[in-house]
């Protein structure tokens, strides 16, 4: 079940993370943290140390890394526009022409990750937190009702994402709102 939506600028959600955003995760002890990209190294340090999912050789965990990193600085604008546009926004008050413009962006970043995934399955080799972090924007890429180039490779990770990844089924592929 689908936690209820709309709570985060109540006391208690604030008390958790000030910027009254989601994600937010609270401990049974009550450490609490937010943003994404820093919960997932928090749980992968925590219940999966020395993994692939976050790789101790610096290398490895550096090139798992940029991705978490591209995705906030490069992917993220032009995808949350496209995302607000078609979920957000009442149809009366998008505005179609950024949207268009930042669909042509984000398509063209997409392409970089199609060029990646060239002879491989996962962004830095083997599954890691860096495929985490791309696949929610991953999953609305191919769940908006906008117009995609093909894009083979990137296409296949999807269908691995689904395939592979309980996980990434139950809690991402899912209905957006």
């Amino acid at each position: 079940m689908r936690a209820a939506t709309g709570r985060t600028t109540e006391p208690f959600y604030r008390a958790m993370n000030p910027n009254s955003r989601v994600p937010t995760i609270e401990e049974a002890d009550g450490f609490t943290l937010w943003e994404s990209n820093t919960i997932l190294r928090y749980l992968v340090a925590r219940h999966a140390p020395g993994s692939s999912l976050h790789p101790p050789e610096p290398r490895l965990r550096a090139d798992a890394e940029r991705w978490m990193d591209w995705q906030l600085a490069s992917l993220n604008g032009p995808m949350v526009t496209v995302f607000f546009t078609y979920v957000r926004t009442p149809e009366a008050a998008r505005d179609y022409p950024a949207t268009h413009r930042a669909r042509d962006a984000a398509e063209a970043l997409w392409r970089m990750v199609d060029a990646r995934l060239e002879g491989r399955d996962y962004l830095a080799g083997a599954f890691s937190i860096g495929d985490i972090a791309l696949g929610p924007y991953l999953h609305r890429w191919f769940a908006l009702p906008i117009d995609r180039a093909p894009m083979p490779r990137l296409e296949a990770y999807y269908a691995r994402l689904k395939a592979g990844h309980p996980g990434f089924v139950k809690h991402v592929a899912v209905e957006m709102s």
